[in-house]
């Protein structure tokens, strides 16, 4: 079965980055988009970023643009989210997704000083 597990989250303060992990099982990864989504308090899920089973193309949210990078290891069934900058409106649980019906668990963070 499809398995999505998250890692790299956790508090930063403004300014400061962190790269998220997600690694996968169950179906061919270097066949898949990969997408990171995120959820904040009492706010929507919402796309962040995707990128194409090579890596060669990826699309992000305009909130993010600049500041974050995805990228993925074919190799090691990974896909990555770089974030630089943060900001304390990027406090969310990060998810990543696949055939746009599986989801990680998630993991949170939390920009604060």
């Amino acid at each position: 079965q499809v398995q999505l597990v998250e890692s790299g989250g956790g508090l930063v303060q403004p300014g400061g980055s962190l790269r998220l992990s997600c690694t996968a099982s169950g179906f061919t990864f270097s066949s898949a988009p990969m997408y990171w989504y995120r959820q904040g308090p009492g706010k929507e899920r919402e796309l962040v970023a995707h990128i194409s089973t090579t890596g060669r193309f990826t699309n992000y949210q305009d909130s993010v643009k600049g500041r974050f990078t995805i990228s993925r290891d074919n190799a090691k069934n990974t896909v990555y989210l770089q974030m630089n900058s943060l900001k304390p409106e990027d406090t969310a649980v990060y998810y990543c997704n696949v055939f746009s019906t599986h989801w990680g668990q998630g993991t949170q963070v939390t920009v604060s000083s």
